[in-house]
């Protein structure tokens, strides 16, 4: 079975909405799109190839669809290592509205996400990549579909706009398999799908308390007066 990889670009306070222009996305009265611009450098540019080096399809959600299909078909030189491959391999799109799609190469799902996508990641030849797509993203890790998470972090506060986790996310582990930051400050980190999250506690067992006197626990926190 082909991976299933998410590649997402978020602020430090999370926002992932519109990274690549101001008029990428102005739902809800966002008006700071293309804040990912000032810090595409060499760095960043090597690292988005790396990972189109690795694709065999695309599954997009519809408003990165419309985005993607409104520029990417004009970009029509053959050496461009992102438009050669999002214009010439398959693309599928989440949505239950979309019908009769432009762009050449591209197919709707809307069934059942879990069946689809488990099929397309099976008969993928290579990586199955999402770009963008945060609200379809959600929807696949609460579906344990994602099998790999590109994190872009970039160092940036916009105070609005859509943000990638929100409260009532599913709870899920990662395990951290790579990272790099580049020259303009972008935090690159990788990571595989885990499961669930474990949990613990640093406090100490009442009778570890009882044996140190009852004054100061683990990190030097004090438990008692």
């Amino acid at each position: 079975m082909g991976k299933l990889v998410s590649t997402m670009f978020v602020t430090l306070d999370g926002v992932y909405q519109a990274p690549g222009g101001p008029q990428e996305d102005t739902s809800g009265g966002f008006d700071q799109g293309g804040w990912s611009f000032p810090y595409g450098d060499d760095d960043f540019g090597r690292f988005v190839t790396e990972v189109f080096d690795r694709v065999g399809a695309f599954l997009l959600g519809r408003r990165t669809y419309d985005i993607f299909a409104s520029h990417w078909p004009k970009m029509t030189d053959p050496a461009d290592p992102i438009a050669s491959r999002l214009n010439a391999l398959p693309k599928y799109v989440a949505s239950s509205t979309l019908t009769a799609p432009d762009w050449s190469g591209t197919t709707v799902i809307g069934g059942d996400l879990a069946k689809e996508v488990t099929a397309l990641k099976e008969q993928t030849d290579g990586e199955l990549q999402v770009h963008g797509s945060g609200a379809l993203v959600r929807s696949l890790l609460a579906l344990d579909l994602v099998d790999t998470l590109h994190l872009l972090t970039f160092p940036v506060v916009l105070g609005a706009g859509r943000r990638f986790f929100q409260e009532g996310a599913t709870p899920t582990k990662f395990r951290h398999t790579g990272g790099r930051i580049t020259a303009a400050g972008v935090a690159i980190q990788t990571y595989d799908f885990a499961g669930r999250p474990d949990y613990g506690s640093y406090e100490l067992p009442d009778n570890a308390q009882r044996a140190c006197g009852g004054r100061v626990g683990t990190a030097g926190r004090r438990l008692t007066p």
